[in-house]
This record gives C-alpha cells, sequence and structure tokens, in this order.
C-alpha cells in the first residue's frame, strides 16, 4: 500500500493536533531549549560607574551558569532611556536583557514624551541588590552631621549645591525629596554621568552629592569624602553608625537596586528560568560577599513582585517631579 507521507504527517487535522500539543507541554519545556545561543546584556550606562561594575558581574555569573557567553553591551543616554528603549523594542526571546537600575523609574518619571510603555514593554526578571544612597560632602566641609548641614541649609537658601549624573537622574530626584521635606532649596548640578559628579566633589567644586556606596565606600574609607547620612529606612548594614536622612526629616527613605529584565513579552518560561538562575547566582556565598563588597544587600524576587516594585517607583517619582515643577524632558 503507498501511503502519502505528505498528507499523513502535514494534514490540516494533524497540524491541529501538533498545535494543540505543544500548547499543553509541561511550562519548563520552552525554558529547557533555553539559551542556546549567546546572550546580549545592555548596561544603560557608561563605563567605569557603579552599574557597570554591576552588569560584568552579573554578566559573568549568568554565563557560567547558563553555559552560554553572556556580553555587556554599555548603551549610555537619556539617563538610561538608550539602552531601555533597544531592550523595551528587541525580539522578546530572552537573548537581549537589561540591566535595571534604581534609575530606570526615575528616568521614565521625567520621560515627556514616553519613546515605550514603561510597564509592559519590559517584562522584569528579579532584582539581584539593593542599596541607599549615601549622603557625601568633601572631607574638609564644615559640616559634621546631616543635622548640620541641612541647618545650614534652611539658613542659607539656595547657597548649597549638588552634582549628579544628570536631569532626572535618581540623584537628582533624591536631593529633590530632601528639599521638599526639608523646606530648603539647594541648586542642582547635572554632569555629563558616570563618575563625573563624584570627580567634582572630590575637587572641591560642588557641596554634596547622593552616591551609591558601590563608589562611594572606598573613598570614605579612605577618608576622602565624608559620609553625612544614608537614605534609607533603617541604617546601612555596611556603616551602623551611620545615620538615615529619616532620622532628621522623618519619612524621608530612597533605595536604589540592580535588577534583570527581559522584553515585554518574553515567553513565561523563559523568564522563570531567568528568574531561577538569578537566584541561584545571589545564594552563591561568594557573589553575596561580593555584593556586599560593592555596598548593596543580596536580594531576589518574584518578577510579579519586582513589576510591582517598579511600578510604584515611578508614581514616586512622578509625584517629586511634578511637585517640584521639574521641566520634563
Amino acid at each position: 500500500m503507498n501511503l502519502n507521507l505528505k498528507k499523513v504527517f502535514f494534514g490540516p487535522l494533524t497540524l491541529i493536533a501538533l498545535t494543540a500539543l505543544i500548547a499543553v507541554l509541561p511550562v519548563p519545556a520552552l525554558a529547557q531549549a533555553y539559551p542556546a545561543r549567546p546572550i546580549t546584556l545592555v548596561c544603560p550606562f557608561a563605563p567605569g560607574g557603579s552599574a557597570d561594575i554591576m552588569a560584568r558581574l552579573i554578566g559573568q555569573k549568568l554565563s557560567e551558569g547558563l553555559n552560554v557567553p553572556v556580553v555587556v553591551e554599555n548603551k549610555p543616554g537619556a539617563g538610561g532611556m538608550v539602552g531601555s528603549a533597544l531592550v523595551a523594542k528587541a525580539k522578546p526571546d530572552g537573548y537581549t536583557l537589561l540591566l535595571v537600575t534604581g534609575a530606570y523609574p526615575a528616568a521614565a518619571a521625567l520621560a515627556k514624551t514616553p519613546q515605550f510603555d514603561y510597564v509592559k514593554d519590559l517584562a522584569m526578571v528579579s532584582m539581584v541588590t539593593s542599596y541607599p544612597f549615601i549622603v557625601n560632602v568633601p572631607a574638609n566641609a564644615p559640616f559634621k552631621t546631616f543635622a548640620e548641614l541641612l541647618t545650614y541649609a534652611k539658613n542659607n537658601q539656595g547657597k548649597l549645591n549638588y552634582a549628579t549624573s544628570g536631569i532626572g537622574s535618581i540623584s537628582h530626584l533624591s536631593a529633590e525629596l530632601m528639599n521638599v521635606m526639608g523646606g530648603i532649596e539647594t541648586v542642582h548640578i547635572p554632569t555629563k554621568g558616570g563618575t563625573s559628579a563624584l570627580s567634582e566633589l572630590l575637587g572641591g567644586r560642588v557641596d554634596l552629592i547622593f552616591e551609591a556606596p558601590t563608589l562611594s565606600l572606598p573613598l570614605i574609607k579612605s577618608g576622602k569624602l565624608r559620609a553625612l547620612a544614608s537614605t534609607g529606612h533603617e541604617r546601612y548594614k555596611a556603616m551602623p553608625e551611620l545615620p538615615t536622612v529619616a532620622e532628621s526629616l522623618p519619612g524621608y527613605e530612597v533605595y536604589s537596586f540592580i535588577g534583570l529584565a527581559a522584553t515585554g513579552g518574553t515567553p513565561e518560561p523563559i523568564v522563570q528560568a531567568l528568574n531561577s538562575e538569578i537566584r541561584k547566582m545571589v545564594s552563591n556565598p561568594e557573589v553575596s560577599r561580593r555584593l556586599r563588597e560593592l555596598g548593596g544587600e543580596p536580594q531576589v524576587n518574584s518578577a510579579a513582585e519586582m513589576n510591582v516594585y517598579v511600578s510604584n517607583e515611578l508614581k514616586k517619582w512622578r509625584q517629586v517631579i511634578d511637585g517640584r515643577k521639574i521641566e520634563r524632558q
């Protein structure tokens, strides 16, 4: 008997049956085939900054865990929005990932014309670490405490200035939140990003900065900077002797974070596979130790939890921008 193999295996009913079979495959099936080729991890900031340092660490450990090359590409610009937009518009297959930082919801809140849907077009995977900012002044500054700085600022409105990586950066909005809650006016000096703000402070050209521990801790320990306060709701574990801003301004709280995101619409099994890999990575004692050395606390969460957190941060910074009448870019 002669069989028409084309009809047997590729007829309409068979195709329907195959489609149904694929639909009911176990959730991990798709993830098992991932990844099959190199992954690009986009760092939306310039080389040399705290985000870039974290991107290199995460990329290395993801590569080791997934057994494929993870190539870090720096795509700076627009407060991180250039790199974020690149990932948001990429093919949703899990091969283009984004290093998400606390700057993401801040920059998104400042956007005058959205380039993409800031909630839907990125699929959050998990946090990796979180940390407060540290309010730093030059080592020879007259202020020994944050309370002293605040008193001076109240009595000398507009005379203190602070440097940041740019308008709408999380350090900018952190300082503006201080202005709102402290009833003070300090002058914003935006820089070109990277370590520029830190260089301005070390050079004595600005009065204070809000900086991530990754870059500021070594300079504090060496005596080149003086730390006045941390921005978390509780004292920073690496410097328990350091007061919080909230001890002078009750209710003040700012944390930044480092996490991972994929393109919106990436299949859920791939997102979960990446989340699982992040959990393994962060639970590694060597990685946890390194994250603490870089100034953060290891922290993981579910993709859904991270989505909620980022959405809430977006709302918070929009309120600060509107309240301070900061011009959207």
